[in-house]
């Protein structure tokens, strides 16, 4: 890009503004990161010689601002209000642009400049509202519009085709309607590897559950899942006898644990899931079919089950100590 701006600064450069508008944004890139004098001249320069250039410098001026981290806020607000075929590179790449800016550009523009703000790589939760609120909007003004307007075909089509056009045109708005709030949803969505206030395996217990599993402890096994749960040793032993391992695969996957240390630990305890089925095995399959949020659910369920069952295990020691006889009058009765 800088190439292309000395070529226009050579003495042989035909429009001298171009010249004088590629130097300014040539010299503007040099100084990030700019002070705020910097910027409050560049904004006094940049705005006259952008509408005295011709479209291609304009176009090269917008793809080399759109690389800038900090440009002034009247400079972007004036660059993304552009014709989209201009600004469409500077909204969808430029970190330059504020919340603020981004919502008034679309507020002001039309769909095109939407659509552009909408690919952008990142969107704040604030934009995004923003966005899906002027979507649907425009949905809500487009009928009663069409109505007023009582524009007739040239050719009116038989009435059962233009239901059916209708039904295909209201089908075909409704379904872009929800691809675009999926996509404008990704940028809001969990992250994969996001798992702030979930249950955590610590690496200790994601260690001694493979280990176990390895040597098929299935007792020990059975004590380490409860201590990751906090829950009591029945819970993880219903959990294990469910022979298919598909309550312990939900568990594993709530709790955490790496996904190849799953499969190594599906495999090792519930041997039939180490069988191969379409070049992978058995247990690769039921922990790729689970849903994060549907493990959650479920195992949260059975930790409130389980603690509207069974007492604390300290509470269960202290009542134990009660009703059994000391440890040294259980040896003497044995020696009888």
């Amino acid at each position: 890009m800088r190439d292309r701006f000395r070529d226009l600064e050579a003495p042989s450069a035909s429009r001298k503004k171009d010249v004088v508008l590629m130097a300014t944004v040539s010299s503007f890139e040099e100084l990030q990161p700019p002070t705020r004098s910097e910027l409050r001249q560049f904004a006094e320069l940049f705005t006259p010689l952008f509408q005295a250039s011709s479209l291609e410098a304009k176009r090269q001026a917008v793809a080399a601002l759109s690389q800038c981290p900090q440009i002034p806020a009247a400079v972007a607000l004036f660059v993304g209000c552009q014709s989209i075929d201009i600004a469409a590179p500077f909204l969808t790449s430029s970190p330059a642009i504020d919340d603020e800016t981004l919502i008034t550009i679309a507020r002001t523009q039309g769909s095109a400049h939407m659509k552009a703000i909408v690919s952008r790589d990142a969107l704040s939760p604030r934009v995004i509202d923003a966005l899906v609120g002027l979507r649907q909007a425009e949905q809500r003004l487009a009928a009663p519009a069409e109505v007023e307007t009582g524009i007739v075909p040239s050719e009116p089509p038989v009435p059962a085709s233009l239901e059916e056009a209708e039904a295909a045109a209201r089908r075909a708005s409704e379904e872009e309607i929800r691809n675009r709030i999926r996509e404008l949803a990704r940028h809001v969505s969990r992250p994969e590897g996001d798992r702030l206030g979930l249950r955590n395996l610590s690496p200790i217990q994601a260690a001694l559950l493979v280990r176990f599993a390895r040597n098929r402890e299935a007792a020990l096994f059975a004590k380490a899942l409860a201590s990751g749960l906090s829950a009591s040793r029945w819970l993880a032993e219903r959990i294990m006898l469910d022979i298919s391992g598909q309550q312990l695969a939900t568990t594993l996957i709530s709790l955490g644990l790496d996904f190849r240390d799953a499969v190594f630990v599906l495999e090792k305890l519930y041997p039939h899931l180490a069988e191969p089925q379409h070049g992978v095995t058995r247990a690769w399959m039921v922990l790729d079919s689970l849903d994060l949020e549907e493990c959650n659910a479920r195992v949260d369920a059975w930790r409130r089950a389980d603690s509207y069952t069974y007492l604390p295990e300290g509470t269960e020691t202290a009542q134990a100590a009660h009703e059994e006889p000391p440890a040294q009058d259980r040896r003497i009765i044995r020696t009888r």
